[in-house]
């Protein structure tokens, strides 16, 4: 089996609402549809959601890379030769979701060709995640409305709270409503999108203390390298890196340099083989994993809950699983669907992925 093509598809759909954190807002899933195809007629899915504020990828960059750099590189190529896969792509530095979307593919297409789940061949250990919904900058009562409508319609009671505004009393304000609002029936945690300053940061948390947050999530930029370890050495909860590990070789980096006690793995930015790794290094320093979200739609939402069930440590916490619900549409044939706050792995061989072309055609931007 070879590949024979990968197409680049870009698409957007609009959010019900903006999507707002300290480091950018979204009102629009401007994402790229991956497919990778063999001359077995087997077709790998996978979808790669650019964030320029992050990664500095954009849609037509994703695009342009695997046009006209990784698809040439990749043509003959059996998708079972993911490590030579990777050391193509990797001549080219940056671009990860583009890198990590064809990776995802590759896996689906193994796993078609196996005729079993990916999320059995990555590991088995379950078929269904608990769901973290996150929640953007609003006014208390608005955020807390949110919360409320997550919990009663779909069963979610764990919340990532988005924090990092000035000044940053704001969010502690947020923060206490959801707390008053629902007492100790929902976990809460916080992520900064490197917003603060690290003594902005420890004063956040200070005035916090009493909320019972459970996370801190970069709250401030890894590049602050003396203060962020200040602010992680007394740190009361476990410090997440997430833009700052990107690499394997960036989380060994925060964590033996003391910037961060927990590492957020994300499937849209390392894919399945990378964030194995990432899980790997995690377990053997005997640091604690939450999945991640890139404000994915429900394709990227899918992978993510194939590989959070697929493991143990993954799936001890809540994985951030639900940000398709602020979209006002998405690709699949078959919606994913959140009941009793948790989301099921998809069944079928490879990533039980079912495209509804009408909407593809309806939404993509390339034709």
């Amino acid at each position: 089996m070879k590949i024979t093509a990968i197409e680049a598809i870009p698409f957007a759909i609009p959010y019900r609402k903006p999507l707002k954190f300290a480091s950018g807002e979204v009102h629009t899933a401007e994402h790229v549809l991956v497919r990778v195809h063999t001359d077995d007629g087997l077709t790998g899915t996978a979808e790669a959601p650019p964030r320029p504020f992050t990664y500095g990828e954009t849609q037509a960059s994703i695009v342009a890379v695997i046009g006209q750099l990784f698809e040439p590189q990749l043509l003959g190529l059996s998708p079972v030769r993911r490590e030579a896969v990777h050391a193509r792509l990797n001549r080219t530095v940056g671009n990860p979701t583009a890198k990590a979307a064809i990776d995802m593919a590759l896996w689906d297409i193994v796993g078609q060709a196996a005729d079993l789940p990916v999320s059995e061949l990555l590991g088995g250990h379950g078929d269904f995640m608990r769901v973290s919904h996150m929640l953007g900058f609003a006014p208390p009562q608005q955020m807390v409305d949110e919360a409320r409508r997550m919990r009663d319609t779909y069963g979610i009671t764990t919340f990532k709270v988005k924090v990092g505004r000035r000044p940053y009393r704001l969010d502690v304000e947020v923060c206490r409503a959801l707390r008053e609002a629902f007492g100790d029936e929902v976990e809460l945690y916080v992520d900064g999108n490197r917003g603060w300053t690290p003594s902005e940061a420890a004063r956040a948390l200070r005035a916090m203390d009493d909320l019972d947050l459970t996370l801190a999530e970069e709250l401030c930029p890894a590049d602050d390298v003396l203060g962020r370890r200040r602010l992680v050495e007394s740190c009361p909860v476990p410090f997440v890196a997430d833009e700052s590990v990107t690499r394997t070789g960036e989380v060994t980096r925060e964590l033996l340099g003391g910037s961060a006690t927990a590492i957020s793995i994300k499937t849209a930015r390392t894919g399945f083989s990378h964030s194995q790794r990432v899980l790997f290094e995690s377990e053997g320093l005997g640091v604690e994993v939450v999945m991640g979200n890139q404000i994915d739609g429900q394709l990227g939402s899918l992978c993510s809950v194939a590989f959070g069930a697929a493991y143990e440590a993954t799936s001890r916490r809540a994985g951030e699983l639900s940000n398709f619900l602020d979209m006002t549409d998405d690709l699949l044939a078959e919606p994913l669907r959140i009941s009793e706050g948790t989301l099921r792995v998809r069944e079928g061989a490879g990533l039980g992925i079912e495209l509804d072309t009408e909407k593809l055609n309806r939404y993509r931007q390339d034709i």
